[in-house]
């Protein structure tokens, strides 16, 4: 078995004079030869799960604007996918963010918004997200008014970057066993300094199928497909297949699911999974990479312990390994592939955590209630931040509000406290050169 790579691959530069030694042993090293880089090129082609046709097209329905008629709304924060991962190109990142809200009760317990609209009359309840747009007062309904707005009640409120999804398709399809050896290794060899959390999340197209979670701020879905349905009620009002509430019914004239099959049984969010699942890794600056600059610069990135969490390299499940439940088969073209997320995909409290609790309601749906208090661990933390396509970023961090990467490193305290301090030790030409290092991503 070669699930277990990554450990050798990513951390066996990382260790400091106040780090606990990398593991003298690393399992599954007879799997190495049998992998392959995963294709990564910011070319937008293909990476073979699909030919580039059905690629082509698949990105035309993640760019399209949906209209009210298609049942966008009521409350949402997009017309169109590409609205918010578009830099590079459709599946990148932007300078979109969402707004997110709540408070603690008397028992310090996070409680989500209570957000009114309709002038009081109804009372939007379940989820943290603040929606920035609404279809109405309208033509149709010139006396509603929907808008939500953050109320004074809720003190606890953040901004969240969106998220770039090229190459996702490799990251859906590493096991959870490489994600759960990884927090452990990083639990035991820390001696419990820096403890990267997994959390278990329903798989919507699979009931009763769970597995680790990867995907969004707060690692809340596993499946990018479970993520499709998701970003399509919540961002955009969509209701489908997964998720077929609404939020409000409020100016609502469409029936739902809104997100209908056509003509080949495909809905959007299939096309949107597939679109994803298709996209290759975002490629480091090849001249920027080879300068000495860059790679004395990625030695003390390793040095000063920032590989323990922004694992360098990945690797997925042999091809045909069943995932979801049986729902998603690993093709070749995503099979036994190695790939340089720089990430672990586990939640980590860095002192920059937004103080937010997964809402199960909003991601998951009503029937996954029981699940909530399981989530309260999730307030303080965030996911690691891929780093790959990191120089497609101009704003930083989960809210976008670190605008230069040394400001973003001088922000990580918590489990990230000790990488920070040594960072700040560099003399200024080291720090250039991690700097460097960095910008090449």
């Amino acid at each position: 078995m070669i699930r277990y790579i990554s450990l050798f691959l990513t951390l066996a530069a990382a260790g400091c004079a106040r780090l606990a030694p990398v593991p003298s042993t690393v399992p599954d090293l007879p799997g190495l030869p049998e992998s392959q880089e995963a294709p990564a090129a910011f070319d937008f082609a293909s990476n073979g799960v699909v030919d580039d046709t059905t690629h082509q097209a698949d990105r035309t329905a993640f760019d399209a604007i949906e209209e009210i008629s298609d049942g966008l709304g009521p409350l949402y924060n997009a017309q169109s996918c590409r609205e918010c991962h578009q830099n590079p190109a459709s599946g990148g990142v932007s300078q979109v963010a969402e707004l997110r809200a709540g408070h603690r009760d008397q028992q310090g317990r996070f409680v989500n918004p209570s957000v009114p609209i309709a002038g009081g009359t109804v009372i939007i309840t379940g989820r943290t997200l603040i929606n920035d747009r609404a279809i109405c007062p309208s033509a149709a309904f010139p006396d509603q008014e929907i808008q939500e707005r953050v109320p004074s009640s809720e003190t606890i409120r953040t901004l969240r970057m969106s998220l770039g999804l090229f190459g996702d398709g490799f990251v859906e399809a590493v096991p959870d066993e490489t994600l759960l050896r990884i927090a452990a290794w990083q639990c035991r060899e820390t001696k419990g300094r820096i403890c990267g959390k997994a959390i278990s999340v329903p798989v919507l197209e699979a009931p009763g199928n769970y597995r680790v979670g990867r995907f969004g701020w707060k690692d809340q879905q596993a499946s990018l497909l479970s993520f499709a349905a998701d970003a399509y009620l919540n961002e955009m009002g969509i209701t489908n297949r997964l998720l077929p509430t609404e939020v409000t019914t409020i100016c609502d004239t469409v029936k739902d699911p809104e997100d209908k099959p056509g003509a080949d049984g495909l809905s959007d969010i299939d096309r949107f999974a597939r679109f994803v699942r298709a996209t290759k890794a975002p490629p480091r600056d090849g001249r920027l990479a080879l300068t000495a600059d860059a790679e004395k610069g990625s030695a003390l990135f390793d040095a000063i312990g920032c590989a323990i969490c922004h694992v360098r390299t990945l690797i997925t499940a042999p091809p045909e390994t069943s995932l979801h439940g049986g729902s998603f088969i690993v093709p070749p073209a995503l099979g036994n592939k190695v790939f340089h997320p720089f990430s672990d995909f586990l939640l980590h409290d860095v002192g920059t955590g937004d103080g937010i609790v997964i809402a199960v309601l909003e991601h998951h749906g009503r029937s996954f209630m029981h699940m909530q208090p399981e989530y309260e661990v999730t307030a303080p933390r965030l996911r690691t931040a891929p780093l790959w396509g990191l120089r497609t970023h101009s704003r930083l961090m989960h809210d976008g509000q670190s605008l230069t990467l040394r400001d973003a490193i001088l922000r990580h305290g918590g489990e990230a406290a000790d990488s920070q301090s040594r960072f700040a030790d560099l003399g200024e030409q080291e720090k250039e050169q991690l700097l460097a290092f960095l910008h090449s991503l």
